[in-house]
C-alpha cells in the first residue's frame, strides 16, 4: 500500500535503477576473483535488480506501466 503511494516519477527511477545491477550482476563475472565469491556477488546483485524491477512495478501498478508502454510506442512510431 505503502509503495503505491509513491509518484510515478519514483517508480520510473525505481525501475530504471535495475538495469545498472543487471549490467553489474554479470559483468563481475569479469573480475579475477574466486568462484565463490562471484557467485556471492552474482546472487546480491541480481537480487538487488531483481528487487528494483518488482519494486518499481509495483510503484507504477498497472496505470502506470500502461503510461510508460504508451510512452515508448509514442516514441517509436
Amino acid at each position: 500500500m505503502w509503495l503505491q503511494s509513491l509518484s510515478f516519477r519514483t517508480g520510473v527511477i525505481v525501475l530504471l535503477c535495475c538495469i545498472p545491477f543487471y549490467i553489474l550482476s554479470f559483468a563481475q563475472m569479469l573480475l579475477p576473483i574466486s568462484a565463490a565469491a562471484k557467485g556471492v556477488l552474482w546472487t546480491v546483485l541480481f537480487g538487488l535488480a531483481k528487487t528494483c524491477q518488482y519494486g518499481g512495478l509495483t510503484i507504477l501498478g498497472v496505470e502506470g506501466y500502461n503510461r510508460v508502454r504508451n510512452w515508448l510506442k509514442r516514441k517509436k512510431g
